[in-house]
């Protein structure tokens, strides 16, 4: 007798579950975003962003011996300083607020902790856009050399990784080639490659005070009804030296961390921003959803489309999680 045999579900129980498990996530592959700020003594919780902080370049020490304890030994740097100007040129200053944090973090932990810095103009620029203007306009190639000397500068203070997210065209070349010139021929680029024109950053310009005084970015960050030209701009900055291509943000643009994936042989990042964080608060905090859950399925979807690293404020709290092996 000829049995009917029928696709089903692996059988098992949660030790089976988690030996097939498809999508793996490391600790080692996580990135958690710091605000630094002039000043001493100060951690001032971000209103948009709970659980969140403004730090000083004292106080940010303590906040990262609490990463290395969690687990989690990669941040971002990005600073906020107090002077701004329309050259944002607090952006390179050796003395600039990234440079000194750089410098303390350095001294204190070593190589324990790898230090990456976000590589922009905005939080340093009067007018708040991410370059020098012309008229109302950004200048694209003007602000090219000022973004190379920013990452020098970065580089020279002790960032084992610059992430320029300015979306000015033939940036990753100028950065690239300064590096180069200057000796640092081994210093990786994470380049925000596919970054969208997004609603889901408005609680990092208010932690940040990067708001644009007028206008907006669209003109430079890219249309989110845009499928081609996010691979377009993937592809454009590995041919310029990218070592690492980002998606931002996440959450609602799996499919591109999936198209860029299966287009790139270089690790591809994505960036779970401050109004997903902010979301996910919100709604844990009028009970309409189990925080810790959706932390894990959000993480889990990311790396299932593709990611490889995976910056997130929640990247504590997810370390803990694949500790207690509810994620991992």
């Amino acid at each position: 007798m000829e049995m009917n045999i029928r696709p089903r579900r692996l059988r098992g129980n949660e030790i089976v579950r988690k030996m097939v498990r498809e999508t793996r996530i490391d600790k080692s592959s996580l990135i958690y975003p710091v605000f630094v700020k002039e000043g001493s003594n100060i951690k001032e919780e971000i209103p948009t962003m709970p659980g969140q902080f403004r730090y000083g370049t004292d106080t940010l020490l303590k906040a990262l011996e609490e990463l290395l304890q969690a687990g989690v030994n990669k941040v971002m740097f990005f600073g906020i300083p107090d002077y701004k100007d329309e050259m944002g040129s607090q952006a390179y200053a050796e003395d600039g607020i990234v440079q000194r944090a750089l410098e303390k973090a350095r001294a204190e932990f070593g190589n324990e902790m790898y230090l990456i810095t976000d590589v922009c103009m905005c939080e340093y620029t009067s007018h708040g856009h991410c370059g020098v203007l012309l008229g109302q306009e950004v200048e694209n190639d003007g602000t090219l050399e000022l973004l190379a000397k920013t990452a020098l500068s970065h580089v020279q203070a002790g960032a084992d990784m610059v992430a320029p997210s300015d979306m000015m065209d033939g940036r990753v070349r100028a950065i690239r080639q300064m590096l180069d010139a200057k000796g640092y021929k081994e210093t990786p680029i994470m380049s925000y490659a596919v970054k969208y024109a997004s609603g889901f950053y408005g609680p990092f310009r208010d932690a940040a005070g990067s708001a644009p005084s007028f206008g907006d970015r669209k003109s430079y960050q890219m249309d989110f009804h845009n499928r081609r030209e996010g691979i377009k701009e993937a592809l454009l900055d590995v041919e310029e030296g990218a070592d690492i291509i980002m998606v931002k943000p996440a959450m609602s643009y799996l499919d591109m961390v999936r198209e860029v994936k299966d287009r790139i042989k270089l690790p591809v990042a994505a960036y779970s921003v401050s109004g997903e964080y902010a979301m996910v608060k919100a709604g844990a905090k009028l009970g309409y959803v189990e925080e810790d859950r959706i932390i894990c399925e959000m993480a889990a979807s990311a790396y299932r489309a593709g990611c490889d690293i995976y910056l997130t404020y929640f990247a504590k709290e997810i370390a803990g999680f694949i500790e207690e092996g509810r994620i991992g």
